[in-house]
């Protein structure tokens, strides 16, 4: 079976055999960008909120959670989308529309990671328990989003950004959601979604002439030729949004100077954007796992120092 094109391990998944080759291709472990990015949001909701030192466990559960619920994602995606994924020639290749693995199979795969995410789901408190599964409606209606949306990034952004608030409550349990300091939470969240709409935008420039032809759509598409303009809007209104949340914890302009590395990150990904190079266009949307770690530090530095 072909390895997709942006597979990032060719040579540990290609050393599987077939069938479970098959099954983790089909949960994008061949692709950890993916986990990464479901799992900053929480992990930065964890720094802000002051645990990632007192409660480093929780920044371990979460990365398991988001590496089990993110290969749940990307089955149920397939699931849903198997008949579209034939007519793309990125995703032609995928187990389900490539008949590797049978619509049977691919339900029970989802069900075991969905156990591996209930795991993770039982170490939490009530209301960050409660927090993360209303996070499945959302998970649920997203597949369907690029049938019925130009903006179904905007969607994504609400699903991949559910992390942040419930790290949030994982830490501060009810104390956290009163008037005043729920509002950290909040600003992270609003920034995270619009930072998922860049990023996807510019990853869904690898499949625009595809979209097109079968009717699929997107941010990418819709923007048209104001690609690249469209993507900074929405880091500007990433870092905005997050430079609210750490001036809510620390009203200090040497507090915001801490998302300054994370500000550059972004703008050399606007910078050096090639709308028309699809392997530009993955390699800028890969190195948001690198702003992963400077966004954490900035979270980290403001919530402990």
């Amino acid at each position: 079976m072909e390895i997709v094109p942006d597979t990032e391990h060719r040579g540990l998944v290609g050393r599987l055999p077939p069938t479970l080759r098959a099954f983790a291709l089909l949960a994008r472990f061949d692709r950890p960008i993916g986990w990464w990015l479901l799992f900053w949001p929480g992990a930065w909701g964890i720094a802000l909120a002051g645990g990632a030192v007192e409660r480093w466990d929780l920044i371990a559960w979460f990365l398991l959670g988001a590496i089990a619920m993110r290969g749940a994602g990307c089955v149920y995606n397939d699931i849903v989308d198997r008949d579209l994924d034939k007519q793309v020639a990125r995703t032609a290749s995928r187990p389900l529309a490539s008949g590797a693995v049978s619509l049977k199979a691919a339900w029970v795969w989802l069900v075991f990671l969905c156990l591996i995410g209930l795991v993770v789901l039982v170490q939490l408190n009530m209301i960050a328990g409660v927090i993360a599964l209303g996070s499945l409606a959302l998970v649920a209606a997203y597949p369907f989003m690029k049938r019925i949306t130009w903006w179904p990034q905007a969607w994504l952004g609400l699903v991949f950004s559910w992390a942040a608030p419930t790290g949030w409550a994982a830490v501060t349990g009810w104390a956290g959601w009163g008037e005043v300091i729920v509002l950290p939470m909040m600003l992270l969240y609003a920034g995270c979604i619009a930072w998922v709409i860049g990023y996807d935008t510019i990853y869904a420039l690898q499949d625009r002439e595809d979209d097109a032809l079968v009717g699929v759509r997107s941010s990418a598409i819709a923007l048209g030729a104001k690609v690249k303009p469209g993507v900074a809007v929405f880091y500007l209104a990433a870092i905005l949004f997050w430079a609210g949340a750490i001036w809510s914890v620390r009203p200090d302009w040497l507090a915001l100077l801490t998302l300054a590395p994370t500000a550059l990150h972004l703008g050399w990904q606007v910078a050096t954007l090639d709308v028309d190079d699809g392997g530009n266009a993955l390699g800028r949307f890969r190195s948001n796992r690198d702003l992963g770690f400077l966004m954490f530090a900035a979270c980290f530095v403001v919530a402990t120092a």
